[in-house]
């Protein structure tokens, strides 16, 4: 099946990406290699995965520059690209065709079996459960992550089935584009409401619009205890397969238990009157969620129950979705280290409440950075009250990923606010080397340290383990 090339290849022979090493832009660009096109792509970003690409065959340029699309026969872009980029202009000077990434993700997905995961939070993980389910029943799909999957190192791959896995990316409404044979809603909750004029009901519209694209012979896989779907389970009319802890939806997690870094619970599938035993290799109630929402698609696919309990025990997580990094002594305190990507409200309490109950009755430091100065200024009050539920803060500035600043939104303004609303004192620093500095000030023994947030606060991670492994 993996030559089974999208409508264009007869007239496009290569294909330029600007902003090549996006975790979405990439595995796209990765999976059009290797349906046979030539692809070049530019990143001022250079990284493991620029690198990958190169190393594949992929014409990597390390600047934005016009000459770097000269032979080009279309350009894809993401939303995150400026209009003032001098490949864009170039690509409108030369009347190249100027493809949103989406729209190419879209005309991948045209001759497949598309699962588009969409959702606020959960899609990366929910989207690599799924693809793990497939793989362990050989069903090798071809999938496209916003994120590397620790088992493999890599966020995409050709498959030889007609399967495509792929994430549908709500913060610019382009999901919208997919149609896909099966989708999933992990939950609706307010960010990039820019996109939306900052109006919920235009983001929920969205969401129902998504499900429209559905054939009728397809199947939304929703969490039905999630507030914002049940805003718009009314309103949506296609087939569909509810999943949560509540009684009444169609896959329901009940009798939950946890053991170090392992969850186990009991799957009810409520249509076929059958239970089954789940053995999780991972923490948190909102990753029960995902497996749900994977079981859900599974089940759709008639995928055995033992298959599934295989896939789900062996699953190696995702990079950046609660990574253990084992223990470290710190000024002889011993802590163990998490980092995650967290970076809404939700997903930062979320976290928080996996970490407690993975480490009872242990202080919980934080470093986090917060993503976009939009986001803060939006979500202000909630991060607000997330933050204090922590220990020990320290906040970075905020990573602006292209946003100008915005007049008294910054992180001194947010740890202000924290130390209104708790006894939390935090502390803000410029960057990631006094973060280093500041973090053996505020820890004891037995802390978990957590690096939190979507922008750079992972690179802090390297040096808290090089610096402090043999301390």
């Amino acid at each position: 099946m993996n030559n089974l090339l999208p409508a264009f290849s007869s007239r496009i022979k290569k294909i330029h990406f600007i902003g090549i090493g996006g975790s979405g832009m990439s595995g796209i660009a990765e999976v059009l290699y290797n349906l046979g096109y030539q692809i070049s792509g530019s990143d001022l970003n250079q990284s493991p995965v620029t690198k990958r690409l190169q190393k594949l065959g992929c014409e990597i340029f390390d600047t934005h520059h016009q000459n770097n699309i000269k032979d080009a026969d279309a350009v894809v872009v993401s939303s995150a690209i400026s209009q003032k980029n001098p490949e864009l202009i170039k690509a409108q000077k030369n009347n190249t065709p100027i493809v949103p990434r989406a729209e190419m993700l879209a005309e991948i997905m045209r001759f497949r079996f598309g699962i588009a995961v969409a959702g606020t939070h959960g899609k990366t993980t929910t989207t690599s459960l799924i693809t793990h389910i497939l793989n362990t029943a050989k069903l090798d799909p071809t999938y496209i992550i916003g994120g590397i999957l620790n088992s493999s190192g890599i966020n995409a791959k050709l498959g030889e089935s007609d399967y495509l896995v792929a994430e549908a990316d709500e913060s610019d409404a382009s999901f919208l584009l997919l149609q896909p044979m099966l989708s999933v809603i992990t939950n609706i909750d307010q960010d990039h409401m820019s996109t939306y004029d900052n109006d919920y009901k235009k983001l929920t519209d969205a969401f129902v619009s998504f499900t429209s694209n559905l054939p009728f012979y397809g199947a939304c896989v929703l969490c039905a205890d999630d507030d914002g779907v049940k805003d718009i389970l009314s309103s949506i009319h296609r087939p569909l397969v509810t999943y949560g802890f509540s009684n009444g939806v169609d896959i329901q997690a009940i009798n939950i238990t946890q053991s170090n870094r392992k969850m186990y619970f009991e799957v009810i599938l409520t249509p076929q009157k059958q239970s089954f035993k789940v053995e999780f290799n991972g923490i948190g109630r909102h990753n029960i969620l995902n497996t749900l929402a994977a079981i859900g698609v599974a089940c759709e696919l008639d995928i055995g129950i033992d298959i599934i309990q295989s896939a789900l025990k062996s699953f190696a997580g995702v990079e950046r979705r609660l990574d253990y990094h084992g223990k470290l002594t710190i000024n002889n305190h011993q802590i163990s280290l998490y980092d995650d990507y967290g970076h809404h409200p939700n997903e930062i309490l979320a976290v928080f409440e996996s970490l407690r109950n993975t480490h009872t009755n242990k202080n919980l430091v934080v470093i986090f950075q917060p993503h976009r100065y939009s986001r803060t200024q939006d979500l202000f009050d909630a991060f607000s009250h997330a933050l204090s539920k922590a220990d020990g803060l320290i906040l970075l500035e905020v990573y602006p990923a292209n946003e100008r600043p915005i007049a008294n939104i910054n992180s001194s303004s947010l740890a202000n606010s924290i130390r209104q609303r708790s006894t939390l004192n935090p502390i803000v620093v410029k960057n990631t080397k006094e973060a280093l500095k500041v973090l053996p000030n505020i820890i004891e023994n037995d802390d978990v340290v957590l690096t939190l947030g979507a922008g750079d606060i992972h690179t802090l991670v390297k040096p808290i383990i090089t610096q402090y492994a043999d301390s």
